[in-house]
């Protein structure tokens, strides 16, 4: 069993040591040679980079490589993850394809559905019209893709694992999809290009699709990164700035204005540590705090590391109490924190649960922590 994993890149960065991996530039066709293998030799689709993203190198694994019994997929940043949150060797690939047929992410589950977050954040038409498509082409599958495409799971980064096999019919299928979208909807030539990877969002979602209606047993791990995003470092960087100054108002307008620019920064694979989203939930609290009590949670004179243990600490607690773990710990962090009544209601009402189980989360936590120590069960 010959296994191959191609990392996908578009810039210069440090290889894996182990010879499985295999730098594949994506898109040379359209920028500057890096060394590397590329994706524009052979049969390619390199030119439509724009569009496709890391699925350029789809294509080219496809079309022109053809020296491994199993092929997968990782980012330069961007690996599957073991047990033991390391990178997977080829043993441990070998171990695992012998049970399991295809070896990708965890799903990630979506505050609401696919089709509502995609549309708010691309174009719709281009994911309605992948429906369509799916209708006339491959009617087996449409009864999934609209029963998906309305709940919150979706994979995500375009790695996969499999055999040689699957992965040329699964691109069989995949670029068939695409390449009839393409000619029915105008493409956006005049976007920026994060919003151009059109093809490259869709398809993280359409491999749920597949491996559904294939009944593919699947080996889901976790996505390790190589070193943060620029963008993300900047951003807490910034924002860190905006806390020292006490001003949750300045860090409102930059992480929306920032959202909107990336609408993926709160994802996994950007966010890796989540510390972005407990800044979102930092900056609503003291909003709130502010209206309500004339302080917030800034002016305690935290840094930006004390507050990122402040708010993971207590969604931690809140997730006790949600699954029936909560201990007495849990209620002498709150007051030993201070954490404030309105922080308790948002950390609580970021989960996924119903109005009235919200409800009485809060009511419970909130009942809890006014009660003195030495009346906490042990």
């Amino acid at each position: 069993m010959k296994i191959k994993i191609f990392a996908m890149t578009h810039k210069k960065f440090e290889e894996p040591k182990d010879s499985l991996y295999q730098p594949l530039h994506v898109g040379r066709a359209c920028s500057t040679d890096l060394g590397y293998p590329g994706d524009d030799t052979g049969d390619n689709i390199s030119a439509l980079n724009c569009y496709y993203s890391e699925l350029t190198g789809f294509y080219w694994i496809w079309k022109n490589y053809h020296e491994a019994d199993y092929v997968g997929t990782c980012h330069y940043r961007r690996y599957l993850l073991n047990e033991r949150e390391q990178i997977f060797t080829e043993a441990e690939y070998r171990g695992l394809l012998e049970n399991y047929d295809l070896i990708t992410t965890k799903r990630v589950c979506l505050n609401n559905s696919y089709h509502e977050g995609f549309s708010a954040n691309h174009n719709r038409k281009a994911l309605d019209m992948t429906g369509e498509v799916i209708k006339e082409l491959y009617p087996e599958y449409y009864e999934t893709f609209i029963s998906l495409v309305y709940s919150n799971e979706t994979y995500f980064g375009n790695m996969l694992v499999t055999s040689k096999e699957r992965f040329d019919a699964y691109c069989k299928w995949l670029f068939t999809i695409f390449f009839e979208v393409a000619r029915r909807i105008e493409l956006e030539t005049g976007e920026d290009a994060y919003h151009k990877r059109v093809f490259g969002f869709i398809s993280e979602f359409l491999l749920l699709v597949w491996v559904r209606v294939n009944r593919l047993k699947v080996y889901e791990c976790k996505v390790g990164m190589l070193g943060e995003k620029a963008e993300t470092r900047e951003m807490k960087e910034q924002l860190a700035t905006f806390f020292e100054e006490k001003d949750f108002l300045g860090a409102e307008k930059y992480f929306l204005q920032k959202h909107k620019e990336r609408p993926d920064v709160l994802m996994e694979a950007s966010d890796v540590t989540g510390e972005l989203r407990l800044c979102m939930q930092v900056i609503a609290t003291a909003k709130q705090e502010q209206k309500h009590y004339g302080t917030n949670v800034l002016e305690g004179g935290r840094s930006f590391a004390e507050l990122m243990k402040l708010f993971a600490g207590l969604n931690h607690v809140v997730c006790n109490y949600q699954n029936g773990r909560n201990t007495r710990e849990d209620v002498l962090f709150l007051q030993k924190n201070n954490v404030s009544e309105i922080a308790v209601q948002i950390a609580v009402m970021i989960l996924k649960e119903n109005k009235e189980r919200i409800r009485q989360l809060q009511e419970q936590i909130l009942k809890d922590r006014k009660k003195v120590p030495e009346t906490l069960e042990q």
